[in-house]
């Protein structure tokens, strides 16, 4: 490895923490971390520290966690550090050009996807919903655009049909920790080159919305699949399904599923079988494996229809 750095470290979700913790093993000096502000969460509404500044106050670093970084003052703040790097994953906060600037080798952002393609917020559920069957991790020098600066690693991971939002998050964060101080030693030493990205092949990976999770049946069961997986374990797409003699729709939480055969002409949302099969647009079927619905956890979709059985020919709503 390269010689100690002072480096800065701003992130706050769980995948973030990972790369911590390796920078931290590296041996490099974490002169601070930045970590956006505790907000309430839970019944209670009680205040909470993001998984970044829960992690770094119980391993003693010091932590800062402003809602901007835009006043002079907080860029002062940061430039007083006397940096060799800062390291971004998932910070949340936009970086200004004086914050950029203050570290003597710059910012180095982990950004969960393969540039140019996801660059944005939701990089992760993005490339499930549209069916790539591969993404990764790039270890990416910041500039004042959107994730448009040049790429120094990379590493890649396929998504498979069984590959969820959560099982990705947690396979990009392995690989971010191991990305991180191997990076960050090349490029402290000189022995990387930069790489621009490629001007074709931009996505934009845009914030999960509520408008994300109904499921639209209409849709070719390979879409649905993957917006089901997408959005698992959270936020988590949904449909609704009336109980036979009841009036009030119950929402069911869809949290796994596979293209599985074809509908047989049925109108799209309807129930084929008695292990919810259900039909698509395209004259295929998607299976849910596992659903929750509304003040229970999880479950099996035969858990689920053994005790709740959904009878075939049941139509299914958006």
């Amino acid at each position: 490895m390269t010689d100690r750095l002072r480096i800065a470290f701003m992130g706050s979700p769980q995948i973030a923490v990972h790369v911590l913790a390796a920078l931290v093993a590296a041996g490099h000096e974490i002169a601070c971390v930045y970590s956006q502000p505790p907000r309430p969460s839970g019944r209670g509404k009680k205040l909470t520290p993001t998984p970044v500044h829960a992690w770094a106050e119980a391993h003693g670093l010091d932590v800062r966690t402003p809602k901007s970084l835009k006043k002079a003052e907080e860029q002062d703040a940061f430039a007083a550090l006397s940096l060799d790097a800062a390291v971004v994953v998932a910070y949340g906060l936009i970086l200004p050009q004086a914050i950029l600037d203050a570290p003597r080798l710059g910012c180095l952002n982990m950004h969960a996807s393969i540039l140019p393609r996801w660059r944005g917020a939701a990089p992760i559920q993005r490339a499930i919903m549209a069916g790539d069957q591969e993404t990764g991790v790039d270890a990416m020098l910041m500039d004042a655009g959107l994730d448009t600066g040049p790429v120094l690693m990379s590493a890649r991971t396929p998504i498979t049909p069984a590959t969820t939002a959560g099982t990705l998050h947690d396979r990009l964060a392995e690989l971010a920790a191991e990305l991180a101080p191997v990076a960050l030693a090349r490029w402290a030493d000189g022995s990387i080159t930069q790489q621009a990205q490629p001007e074709a092949g931009v996505t934009y990976a845009h914030k999960i919305s509520a408008e994300d999770q109904p499921v639209d049946w209409t849709k070719p069961a390979g879409e649905v699949d993957c917006q089901i997986r997408g959005l698992s374990p959270f936020p988590g797409a949904f449909c609704h399904w009336t109980p036979e003699g009841e009036e009030t729709p119950v929402r069911l939480k869809l949290l796994m599923s596979e293209a599985s055969g074809a509908s047989g002409g049925a109108a799209p949302g309807t129930v084929l079988d008695d292990r919810l099969l259900v039909a698509c647009g395209d004259g295929g079927a998607v299976r849910i494996t596992v659903l929750q619905r509304p003040g229970k956890g999880p479950m099996s979709a035969s858990v689920f229809v053994n005790g709740t059985p959904i009878a075939p020919d049941t139509r299914l709503t958006s």
